[in-house]
């Protein structure tokens, strides 16, 4: 079985092709054949990617009954107050449904990320704030909807976490094969609460 971690850059397409002759994975890295994304980020998402073979293990972290942990830093217009946080943290209706609770978080100092390679829209009236959201399941353009939900549209969305693994160290269109350890860890949390 092969792991890899890559941390997509914005713009970029989940996937290997596009007849359309975007940018995809296959531009950041020479993967073997039979490695597959574990899940989907947007185009306009970054952050972590895991990369796999392991049928299991994209099942145990692809299928919502499961309800493993995934960390975004979100970066939204003007600064939630705690009510709009507590909201998020309790669920809010998207589509017709609740979400699940979810940790939030108001990132209190700018995080210390790479810049985007396209930049984000600047308003001079309007201030930024980041919030660290955990997730527990994974509705399609999920965190965006839900932070348009409480009136703070997404501007910047950066998955940092998936369970234990996490893109720090890596720069955007980096990836790493995972090392044994990371295997294990993961592997044992998935397969523990399951």
């Amino acid at each position: 079985m092969t792991y890899f971690i890559l941390n997509k850059p914005y713009g970029v397409l989940c996937q290997f092709t596009d007849s359309g002759g975007r940018e995809t994975l296959a531009n950041y890295g020479d993967f073997p054949k039979n490695v597959y994304p574990v899940g989907r980020l947007d185009v306009d998402s970054e952050g972590l990617v895991l990369l796999s073979d392991d049928g299991r293990l994209k099942h145990l972290l692809l299928d919502p009954k499961y309800r493993h942990p995934r960390t975004y830093l979100v970066q939204v217009e003007n600064i939630p107050r705690q009510v709009d946080l507590t909201k998020l943290q309790k669920g809010v209706l998207i589509e017709g449904r609740m979400t699940l609770p979810a940790g939030v978080n108001l990132v209190k100092e700018e995080p210390l990320i790479e810049p985007r390679r396209v930049l984000i829209r600047y308003r001079k009236n309007i201030p930024t704030s980041w919030l660290e959201i955990t997730l527990r399941e994974g509705r399609n353009r999920q965190v965006r909807k839900m932070t348009a939900a409480i009136g703070h549209p997404a501007l910047r969305l950066i998955r940092t976490k998936i369970g234990p693994l996490t893109i720090y160290g890596l720069k955007p269109g980096e990836s790493r094969e995972l090392k044994p350890e990371e295997i294990a860890n993961l592997k044992n949390i998935l397969f523990l609460n399951h």
